[in-house]
């Protein structure tokens, strides 16, 4: 058995079918629990890494500043000890991190044919179409044409799109996906060429030297950035939200082979208290494996803490598009069934521009500028930019600091604002997050 910061610690590895890749890892998992009837177990997944390597740095980080909060005994009737059941799944970066946007980046140029081919290669790598590798190797030998040829730019989003997973079971239109695959590839290049405006938070403006994770905003310290306009900066924004696309739904599939792993733990250890905790798409992984396919396979949890969560804003919501009367988040059930015991925690920030990045883009494909801000009013916009929106059980709180005390109680979702503390969306290891996370689990446990 491993240990990582005193906790005992399990990998489980899936495909990106959402398969258990090496059942043994999952079988040691099983027999050590049985060992311990009065288990607990933390779930941790990642969002988005090149490799293992990044996920268990970030896990490393986590669990050593959990064992400082646990040992530094802050929390009332926090548990001894827990399990650990760590996630590895095949996720890929969506955005990429080549441009950083100075005073003309306005011009077209400035996003150049290599920068796009490198973009392209990551998107192949991601895929597991066979026929992926042949129909983006003629995407790319359409990039010299796409400024003069229309043609060539309709076929290119095709191409593009073509490797993708058509949509299936997010029937409400969270991010756009259903229109992102019928609009015809020349209206969709049209509108993703627009300047797309991104809030940028004190601070964060690339002149201050601040990591933004490469994203290319303008202006200054604070205030509105702007993508680059143009075709080949449509093209950048179509690659961009093809690979969040990819990843969206892969983080679906790899959660709900993770539902079927946690329901047969259950059964196997009938008293084990389980507990979240998700970073960015790993987010969406754990709160897909909490909603289940249907009721009949939903798991009740004890607590969840999703951290710059990369997914919708209104996830959790009741009736939040007036356009489509009585319309639901695609996670509704999570909350409306009662699946956390305890509290949810949601951590946002405006510092958080990667999980901003894809939802203003979402706004540019239906057409909607006015929502181009992706921010908490916007039909477009992400949890770990805004919070739970449109969510009667969600409350406004902040990220405390680890001397402070948390008033928590079951069934409610806790947006926590966290600009203070955190500064970008994989700026997640912090002795007050750990405080948080532990919080959490204390009153799910009372």
């Amino acid at each position: 058995m491993t240990e990582v910061s005193g906790f005992p610690y399990f990998e489980v590895e899936f495909s990106e079918r959402g398969e258990v890749v090496v059942p043994a890892q999952a079988d040691a998992l099983k027999t050590y629990l049985s060992t311990s009837p009065e288990a607990e177990l933390i779930v941790l997944a990642h969002g988005w890494n090149n490799d293992a390597e990044d996920a268990r740095r970030l896990y490393r980080g986590l669990l050593g500043e959990l064992r400082a909060e646990l040992t530094a005994a802050r929390v009332a009737g926090s548990p001894p000890d827990f399990s650990i059941l760590a996630v590895l799944w095949p996720s890929k970066k969506f955005a990429d991190t080549e441009i950083a946007a100075g005073p003309a980046a306005g011009l077209d140029d400035a996003v150049s044919d290599a920068a796009l081919i490198e973009q392209i290669d990551k998107l192949e790598d991601a895929t597991t179409s066979p026929d992926s590798r042949a129909k983006l190797a003629t995407a790319k030998a359409l990039l010299p044409d796409l400024e003069d040829s229309p043609k060539a730019q309709a076929k290119f989003a095709d191409l593009i799109r073509s490797v993708l997973p058509n949509p299936q079971n997010e029937v409400t239109e969270e991010d756009t996906s259903q229109k992102f695959f019928v609009l015809d590839g020349s209206d969709l290049m049209v509108r993703l060429a627009k300047p797309i405006p991104v809030e940028i938070a004190p601070g964060q403006g690339p002149e201050t030297g601040a990591d933004t994770e490469g994203l290319g905003e303008l202006g200054g310290a604070s205030g509105l950035g702007e993508f680059f306009s143009g075709v080949r900066s449509a093209a950048r924004n179509l690659l961009n939200y093809s690979t969040y696309y990819l990843m969206k739904e892969r983080a679906g599939t790899v959660g709900a082979g993770l539902n079927a792993l946690l329901r047969q733990i259950r059964d196997f250890h009938t008293g084990l208290k389980i507990h979240l905790v998700g970073h960015s798409f790993g987010a969406r992984l754990v709160t897909t494996a909490v909603r289940g396919s249907d009721a009949g396979t939903a798991l009740t949890v004890h607590s969840i803490a999703l951290l710059q969560a990369a997914f919708s804003h209104n996830a959790f919501a009741v009736d939040f598009d007036e356009e489509k009367d009585g319309r639901t988040g695609a996670f509704r059930r999570v909350v409306a069934d009662k699946l956390v015991r305890g509290p949810a925690l949601v951590s946002y920030t405006v510092n958080d521009t990667a999980v901003g990045l894809a939802y203003p883009i979402a706004s540019s494909i239906v057409g909607d500028d006015a929502a181009g801000l992706g921010d908490k009013n916007s039909r477009f916009g992400g949890l770990g930019r805004n919070g739970a929106q449109h969510t009667p059980e969600a409350a406004a709180a902040t990220l405390l600091a680890v001397q402070d005390e948390y008033s928590l109680e079951g069934g409610t979702i806790y947006n926590l604002q966290a600009d203070n503390i955190i500064r970008q969306h994989g700026d997640i290891v912090h002795p007050e997050v750990a405080h948080a996370i532990i919080s959490a689990i204390a009153a799910a446990r009372s």
